[in-house]
């Protein structure tokens, strides 16, 4: 299990403004401002997204390399995948893969997948056998 993601992004408050519209059909609401001045020398200033009392993706400011990562977040059911690749490209990603079932993987892999500002990949998925 991970406990956390750091991203480094170009333009902080452009990626948190993406990321809060973004998430937020996923259920990932929470914000948090942590001052890297808080932390050991050197320790960058981050903006946290999480859920459910937990705060597990965060950005930061600094040298981007846009394909060295790829994110995928949990959705609930397929209309949640829908609703984030929307709020996504509304928001300017591009689009790496519209929502549908990703048969090479399983019957019931349902995803979307686009390209953050920053050319990071994420994924928005679904899959049913994981949620009972």
């Amino acid at each position: 299990m991970i406990d956390h993601v750091f991203l480094s992004v170009r333009d902080l408050e452009r990626s948190v403004a993406f990321y809060a519209a973004v998430l937020s059909p996923l259920g990932i609401t929470s914000r948090l401002d942590y001052d890297g001045k808080a932390g050991p020398p050197g320790h960058p200033d981050l903006k946290g997204f999480g859920a459910g009392g937990r705060m597990f993706f965060w950005v930061r400011e600094g040298v981007v390399d846009g394909r060295s990562a790829h994110v995928g977040f949990v959705a609930n059911s397929r209309a949640q995948v829908d609703a984030a690749y929307a709020v996504a490209m509304a928001q300017g990603a591009t689009d790496n893969g519209p929502p549908e079932a990703r048969l090479y993987y399983h019957p019931d892999y349902y995803a979307a997948n686009v390209l953050d500002p920053d050319g990071y990949s994420l994924q928005f998925v679904y899959k049913s056998w994981q949620h009972g």
